[in-house]
């Protein structure tokens, strides 16, 4: 009879409990469908453009619209464009994204076939690092509308993450066919250097920028672009000048600042360099850049800064990774670059788990894997690190970072001609890269 009762009374805790979490998700997820997204201030001198004037009263006054008219299709759409160029830049993507997301979610509940609203929702799956979604999204609405060349810039960049190479060379080919501008110039940039092709890659950004219309945030961002390759060849002059340029037409621009740091980097003029780094993290939400700032402090001595920043960037991307589980809408995705941060914090568990964590995701791509086989280097299991590495140079790129990178693990491995080749490589046009990565690589190369 105590046995009957027990399992009675499991059978109630147990439904109480499921009523309980599906009523707070109902609630959440009404909670999250009431929410509204009002635009957050611009940083430093970004929040005193007259284009930030210009975008405010925008968003206001789409807002108002909807406020009016929720089920108005065309405005919703141009919310959550807005949006998504909002968070291009800030940097503040979670948020933005999070915003745009719930109004383009509204058009599809109605539209399922909407082609805009899913262009944009394939975006913002891209966005959060979510790739194989994303791509499969831009593939259903490609079908849709197969004449649109943003559709196919899209594809180009979903198969680019999930190490589709060719399939993106073939729909970069499309796009430029059907539309020649910026977008598709700057796709056509990524894939040459991809394919090992530095000089073919600078051509095709150089019409990028010329294509767009300057101080224009797309365009400003495809001249930092255009200055990290220089950067990658070793012509800092040509880098710092389009730094300079993109500050200029752009004033306030946080990636120009930090570039214009990396340059200061790259001089070993470390308090001039934290300085420019601290003005951008003080304009941009942007992880890459305080990980350069920790590093930055770690050469100029400051270790207790250094650490602590880093302890901050770890916690922040793990927050942002768990968000989209604890609001029912699509979180960050950043296990390879916390694989990074794990490394420089010596965390070699943790940069393992990470790295392993998004090579599962992306098998194929050159970038995840060259992540896997940096991390099993630095845990001197070099022998691990070897097939990764091969998949990391399939596509013959000269990525001065993946060749000092490729050098060092031969080095290690024993393949000693092989190694002083790809070293001798990454370093002959003196690229501006990592301080720590490029000595290193020197001094191998000193001791043959």
């Amino acid at each position: 009879m105590k046995k009957k009762f027990s399992y009675i009374l499991l059978i109630v805790i147990f439904f109480t409990v499921s009523a309980f979490v599906i009523l707070r998700y109902t609630i959440h997820h009404a909670r999250m469908e009431q929410a509204t997204y009002p635009l957050l201030h611009r940083k430093d001198t970004l929040g005193t453009s007259a284009e930030w004037v210009a975008t405010r009263k925008m968003a206001q006054q789409l807002i108002d619209n909807i406020k009016s008219n929720p089920n108005d299709v065309k405005t919703s759409i141009a919310l959550s464009t807005l949006y998504i160029q909002e968070a291009r830049v800030t940097g503040n993507y979670i948020y933005y994204d999070a915003a745009a997301l719930k109004y383009i979610n509204g058009v599809l509940n109605s539209q399922p076939n909407n082609f805009e609203a899913l262009t944009l929702k394939s975006l913002l799956y891209m966005s959060q690092h979510h790739f194989a979604e994303g791509l499969q999204i831009a593939e259903k609405a490609q079908k849709i509308n197969p004449y649109n060349a943003l559709i196919y810039g899209i594809l180009v960049d979903g198969n680019v993450e999930m190490g589709n190479y060719k399939a993106a060379v073939e729909n970069s080919d499309k796009m430029n066919s059907i539309r020649p501008d910026l977008r598709s110039y700057a796709r056509i940039s990524y894939l040459r250097e991809i394919y090992g092709d530095y000089p073919g890659a600078i051509e095709a950004m150089k019409l990028a920028v010329g294509a767009g219309g300057a101080g224009d945030e797309p365009t400003e961002w495809t001249r930092i672009q255009l200055a990290r390759l220089y950067e990658n060849t070793g012509d800092l002059k040509s880098a710092e000048m389009h730094y300079m340029i993109a500050l200029e037409e752009r004033p306030g621009y946080g990636y120009a600042i930090a570039g214009l740091g990396h340059i200061a980097m790259g001089n070993k003029n470390y308090p001039k360099a934290i300085s420019y780094y601290e003005k951008a993290v003080g304009s941009l939400n942007d992880y890459s850049i305080q990980e350069q700032l920790s590093q930055l402090y770690r050469l100029n001595g400051n270790t207790k800064k250094a650490d602590s920043l880093l302890q901050k960037l770890i916690e922040g991307m793990n927050n942002d990774a768990t968000k989209g589980e604890k609001d029912d809408r699509i979180g960050h995705y950043a296990d390879r670059e916390l694989a990074y941060a794990y490394l420089l914090n010596h965390d070699y568990e943790n940069a393992l788990k990470h790295a392993l964590i998004e090579y599962h995701r992306r098998p194929l791509n050159i970038d995840v894997n060259e992540t896997v086989a940096w991390v099993y280097y630095k845990m001197k299991e070099y022998n691990k690190a070897l097939p990764y590495l091969q998949m990391a140079l399939k596509t013959n790129s000269k990525n001065p970072v993946l060749l000092c990178n490729a050098g060092l693990m031969y080095a290690y491995s024993g393949k000693k001609e092989l190694a002083k080749s790809t070293l001798q490589e990454a370093l002959k046009n003196d690229p501006n890269i990592d301080v720590d990565l490029k000595a290193e690589s020197e001094n191998v190369l000193k001791s043959w």
